[in-house]
C-alpha cells in the first residue's frame, strides 16, 4: 500500500508517492503521464533504472548526463536544452528527472526554463534526494563563485519514490543521506535519530518521516522568505567545505560536518549546552559521516561562506540551534569566532 503525502503549494497540490516496488508497477499505482517524455538520469543510474524506465513508458527518451557535482552547470544545462530538442519535446511535455540530487536540481531547472517551462516529475534514486532536493521545487545549479547561485522554483507534477532502488545504493551514498535525515530530525522530529531506524530495513519509516518534516515547512514558506531558511541549518559550513574541496568532499559528507559545526557554535554562542554538540558528534561516528575536516585552512572556508546566498548585504547568516526542534537563525557572527571553531574541528 503507497504512502501518499499531498504536498499544497502556490500552484496548486502533487502528490509523493512512496511505495516499494513502484517502479516496477507503475500502472498498478495508477500512475500515468502522457504526452513526450525525456527521462533524464546519469551514466550511472541509466543502466540500472533509466532503461528499464524508458521502455516501460511510451514516448519517452532518456537523455543523459555525467555523474557527480562537478556535472551540476550551466553546461550540462546547454547539453539538456540539446537533448531535449533533439526529442521533440515541446510545451506539453515531461522531464522525469531520475537520478541523485544533481540529476534532480540540473534537470528540474532545465525543466523550469525549457520553452519557459514544462512539466516536471522527480523520481529520486539516492536517500539524500529522496528525503530532501526531490521535495519542495527548488531547483539549479552552481556557479564556479559558488553552490546554487542559479536557479529557480519549480513544483514538480509528482514525485516518485521507490525505497527498493535503496538496495542497490552504495553504502557510502547511504551514509550522505543519512545526514539529511539527521538534519530533519534535529530540526523537527527527533524520533528521527533513533539509531535502531539507520539501517536499510528502515528505509520507507525514514524516508516516510524526513519527507513529512521538510513538507511542513515548505508548505508553510514556499520561497523560503522566512522559516524554510531552517532547512539549511549546517548547510553554510557544506556549500563552503564542498567549494573549497572542489567538491571532493560529497555533499551529504559536508552536511554532516556542518551540523556538528553549526551546533558546536550554537554552544560558543551560549544557545545551547555542549551536551547538544556532543550527542549529534557520536551520532555522526555511529554512522560514519565526517567529524573533522582535516587540513583545510579555516580561512579559506571562511572565505567561501561570503558567496552564501543567505547572507545579506555582507553579513553572516547562520542556522543554529536553540536545542533539538528549535532551530533560529543568527546574523553578524564575527569572522574570528567562526575561523577559530573551524580550527579546533581540523
Amino acid at each position: 500500500m503507497a504512502d501518499i503525502i499531498n504536498v499544497n503549494t502556490p500552484d496548486g497540490t502533487y502528490p509523493i508517492i512512496i511505495e516499494p516496488g513502484l517502479l516496477q508497477q507503475l500502472e498498478q499505482a495508477g500512475v500515468q503521464i502522457n504526452g513526450r517524455k525525456a527521462i533524464a538520469t546519469n551514466t550511472t543510474v541509466k543502466p540500472l533504472y533509466g532503461d528499464q524506465l524508458c521502455f516501460k513508458m511510451p514516448d519517452s527518451h532518456l537523455v543523459v548526463m555525467g555523474d557527480g557535482e562537478v556535472y551540476k552547470n550551466l553546461d550540462t544545462v546547454s547539453q539538456l536544452y540539446g537533448d531535449l530538442v533533439a526529442a521533440g519535446l515541446d510545451r506539453s511535455s515531461t522531464v522525469i528527472a531520475l537520478g541523485g540530487g544533481v540529476v534532480g536540481d540540473t534537470a528540474g531547472f532545465a525543466a523550469a526554463t525549457y520553452m519557459r517551462g514544462v512539466r516536471l516529475v522527480q523520481v529520486p534514486t539516492t536517500l539524500l534526494s529522496m528525503v530532501d532536493s526531490s521535495v519542495g521545487g527548488k531547483v539549479g545549479v552552481d556557479l564556479p563563485q559558488g553552490k546554487n547561485l542559479v536557479g529557480a522554483f519549480k513544483q514538480p507534477d509528482m514525485v516518485l519514490i521507490d525505497p527498493d532502488v535503496l538496495q542497490t545504493l552504495p553504502d557510502h551514498e547511504w551514509r550522505c543521506g543519512m545526514a539529511e535525515v539527521i538534519k530533519h530530525g534535529l530540526l523537527a522530529d527527533e524520533a528521527l535519530l533513533d539509531r535502531s531506524l539507520f539501517d536499510r530495513g528502515h528505509a520507507p519509516e525514514l524516508v516516510r518521516r524526513a519527507i513529512q518534516v521538510k513538507v511542513d515547512v515548505v508548505e508553510k514558506d514556499p520561497y523560503e522568505q522566512n522559516i524554510r531558511a531552517h532547512l539549511n541549518l549546517g548547510h553554510t559550513f557544506a556549500h563552503a567545505i564542498e567549494r573549497v574541496t572542489h567538491y571532493q568532499w560529497a555533499h551529504g559528507e559536508a552536511v554532516g560536518f556542518g551540523l556538528l559545526a553549526a551546533t558546536q557554535l550554537s554552544n560558543v554562542l551560549g544557545l545551547c549546552d555542549s551536551g547538544l554538540p556532543e550527542e549529534v558528534e557520536s551520532i555522526l561516528t555511529d554512522v560514519g559521516l565526517p567529524r573533522r575536516m582535516g587540513n583545510l585552512d579555516p580561512n579559506a572556508v571562511y572565505e567561501a561562506m561570503t558567496t552564501d546566498k543567505k547572507w545579506q548585504q555582507g553579513k553572516s547568516r547562520f542556522v543554529l540551534l536553540r536545542g533539538i526542534g528549535q532551530p533560529t537563525v543568527v546574523e553578524g557572527v564575527e569572522k574570528e569566532t567562526v575561523v577559530q571553531l573551524l580550527g579546533q574541528l581540523q
